[in-house]
């Protein structure tokens, strides 16, 4: 419902109405000194959104500083919709990971939905074509009924949008624990490409151009989607729903469409998705970054809802909505491009050159406030940071020793838990095939979509294994980025560079700030030794509920380079006599491991250990093999260990495997970092080994069975193939059902 009369600025401020939209008193006071004034509450409601976290990043840009976000071949680094990074011949790949975290909790289906076109806008935004999504989900146990209908509407809302306009959902990751059981994670991923020449960015330049609203009408839903995200999850957030903007799939492939022709006409300016914020955010943002201001006459913005105050129209988070700048007297070329494509477009202002966005409605102006104040001059804040106490136990602890008493059903257990479990039952949902470029489908290390007309391909991922990082938050930053380059290595990819979603509890809590400040130190030297610049990103705090904070989860989304067709390497093995090689060296590291939580049923002590530089030369030694012709399959080694990976590889073939594994037999378990399983033809073997660090440890069988030998030729596991895809594929529909 409308609110019929504004509360005035005297209210606003006696009322202290400005605490429900998330300023706190400092704010509002410094508010009042840009201004030289009290804000009226429309002017309230631009602060609040654009200086929440989710938009202005205040408790967390001091740490974003840290990444390396520059390389020879980033064309655009963060600051705009997406990312971009030069992939050759005049191309580039465009590419953006967001959160939907909070309206998934309390509407899935939406929640999610929205989250898939949001990203897809940022990256058409930039004028490339989106070729493919992945997503990045994280969840309570199944064995709960409310964590097994969020699941459930979250992949059904992913697989509505994704499928409905036409680009296919190629990969991602899903995984289980308790400490999102009320507070699940959604964060959507877009791949795009772009010629150079058709770059776009978000900026209202050239005082007088027009400033024009292109895309679907504007309504009250999402009304302070930016500072619901930006708040921890409670009771009372069920009555937020209001919040959680509708998506339209079918409206967003027109808009789509539509601008990727309007870029071709030189009379296009700027443009940007009224994403988080809506219209606050994208005017403010592209005059701030152009260093103009903005005139909008609220009155001719396109309302589906009688009665919209200038309050609900800024705020408003509806969907499928884009702002563009287009130069003077030229705004009926893009009118003309518009309607072909049947969608709604106005002209609702002009740009101007005193850095100040004013807003008239109905006569009288409803706002007058300096843009760079909303932007780019929004509080900066370093919470105080302290060492959990649970951080300083795990470091004195002793390791972790697993029990255990028979080997094949351990591994059968864990091919059975949710986290390492065959996710088919999630992407059967999705259209993985639409625009049948996809090469690699999901399951796979990285999903691989070729690019027409040449010899190349992208590898693209979604990775990040939290368990490590609450156990040790800088060094769980590493590994994050290190097996997401391990995936597109497998693949046979070239890693390019990294979007990251920051997902943590909050910050006003030292123990959290810890967690975020010492993890994306790691995180930064992942990225600068294994040359991954971070061109763009997402982050989502205050991830919280009455039973506590998640695990600091900072989804890596990479994309990689396949520079030839040829070169593609999937993780399922190939022919029989094929020889099994391992790379890297196995330790009993359990802590944090996949097996510690089935046993245990809690994790403790210290994350696995990481070389950084040894974790560069691995990777690229077996990239060099790749291209070289001489991998038949490759494998990251990473939850449930070596056993799990040998596992793996049989289950879409009708082959098996027979190794002996030299060592502790329990250490078949062990998460130790930067392994590889690798197979290669028996002529290849010396090739091979003259390029590679590696153990042969076994070969391909024509058995149908995985038998594992320890050092005296005994067989410690003997599973057939069909066990193993009995378990590793039956587990999440059981548990569904």
């Amino acid at each position: 419902m409308s609110l019929l009369v504004e509360p005035s600025s005297e209210q606003v401020k006696k009322e202290k109405l400005y605490q429900a939209m998330g300023l706190t008193d400092d704010e509002f006071q410094l508010v009042e000194e840009i201004l030289g004034r009290t804000p009226n509450y429309t002017e309230t409601g631009l602060f609040s959104v654009m200086w929440s976290e989710h938009c202005s990043y205040k408790n967390s840009k001091v740490l974003l500083k840290k990444f390396p976000v520059t390389g020879e071949k980033v064309l655009q680094g963060p600051g705009e919709g997406a990312g971009i990074i030069d992939i050759g011949d005049n191309q580039a790949v465009v590419f953006k990971i967001e959160s939907h975290n909070h309206p998934s909790a309390i509407e899935p289906y939406q929640g999610a939905a929205t989250g898939v076109g949001g990203i897809l806008r940022d990256v058409f935004s930039m004028g490339a074509r989106p070729i493919s999504i992945l997503n990045s989900l994280r969840f309570g146990e199944l064995t709960s009924p409310k964590v097994r209908y969020l699941f459930e509407e979250v992949v059904a809302g992913i697989a509505g949008y994704g499928n409905c306009i036409g680009v296919p959902t190629v990969g991602g990751e899903v995984q289980f624990d308790p400490c999102y059981e009320g507070n699940p994670l959604v964060n959507a991923m877009c791949v795009g490409l772009i010629d150079h020449k058709d770059i776009q960015k978000g900026q209202a330049k050239g005082v007088g151009n027009t400033v024009m609203y292109v895309g679907a009408s504007t309504g009250r839903d999402g009304i302070h989607g930016a500072t619901f995200a930006s708040e921890e999850l409670s009771e009372s957030s069920e009555e937020k729903r209001p919040a959680v903007q509708v998506g339209d799939p079918f409206m967003e492939k027109l808009l789509l469409e539509a601008c990727l022709e309007l870029i071709k006409c030189d009379a296009l300016v700027g443009i940007q998705d009224m994403g988080a914020a809506g219209l606050t955010s994208s005017s403010a943002e592209m005059a701030s970054k152009a260093g103009s201001g903005i005139v909008m006459n609220l009155d001719l913005v396109p309302q589906r809802e009688q009665g919209m105050t200038a309050y609900e129209m800024m705020l408003s988070e509806s969907q499928e909505r884009m702002l563009i700048v287009v130069q003077k007297g030229r705004e009926a070329e893009i009118k003309e491009i518009v309607d072909r494509w049947g969608l709604l477009s106005a002209e609702v202002g002009y740009v101007t050159d005193d850095k100040r966005l004013r807003l008239m409605h109905n006569g009288e102006v409803a706002a007058d406030v300096p843009v760079d104040a909303l932007a780019e001059e929004a509080p900066v804040y370093h919470k105080p940071s302290s060492v959990p106490a649970y951080y300083k136990e795990f470091q004195e602890q002793a390791a972790y020793v697993p029990a255990i008493d028979d080997f094949k059903e351990t591994l059968l257990q864990l091919l059975a838990q949710p986290t390492i479990a065959s996710k088919e039952w999630v992407y059967d949902q999705y259209d993985y095939m639409v625009q049948t470029n996809t090469v690699v489908s999901p399951g796979s290390d990285a999903a691989v979509v070729r690019i027409r007309d040449t010899r190349k391909a992208l590898a693209m991922t979604t990775d990040c294994n939290s368990r490590y990082l609450y156990l040790d938050p800088e060094v769980g930053g590493k590994i994050a980025v290190a097996e997401a380059a391990r995936n597109i290595v497998a693949s046979g990819g070239v890693p390019l560079g990294v979007t990251d979603c920051l997902n943590y509890g909050s910050p006003d809590k030292p123990e959290i700030f810890w967690q975020l400040e010492t993890s994306t130190d790691g995180m930064s030297e992942a990225c600068r030794t294994l040359e991954t610049p971070v061109i763009g990103g997402n982050v989502s705090l205050y991830n919280e509920t009455s039973g506590g904070a998640i695990y600091p989860t900072p989804v890596i989304g990479m994309v990689g380079l396949i520079e030839d067709l040829d070169h593609i390497t999937t993780q399922d093995y190939k022919s029989v006599g094929d020889l099994v090689y391992l790379l890297g060296e196995t330790k009993p590291e359990f802590s944090g491991s996949e097996l510690q939580k089935m046993l245990e049923e809690r994790i403790f002590g210290k994350a696995p250990e990481l070389d950084l530089t040894l974790e560069k030369n691995r990777q690229s030694q077996l990239l060099k093999a790749i291209q070289s012709g001489l991998v038949a399959s490759a494998h990251d080694i990473s939850e449930g260990g070596l056993a799990v990976a040998l596992a793996e590889g049989m289950t879409s073939g009708h082959v098996g495997v027979r190794v002996q594994h030299v060592g502790d037999n329990t250490n078949l378990f062990a998460e130790s970092q930067s392994r590889f399983v690798v197979t290669v033809s028996p002529e290849n073997r010396s090739a091979f080994e003259a390029i590679v660090d590696a153990e042969c440890i076994g070969e391909v069988t024509n058995e149908n069975v995985l038998v594992v030998c320890d050092e005296n030729g005994k067989a410690v596991i003997e599973a057939s193939q069909e066990e193993i895809v009995k378990a590793w594929k039956g587990a999440i529909p059981c548990l569904l059902k």
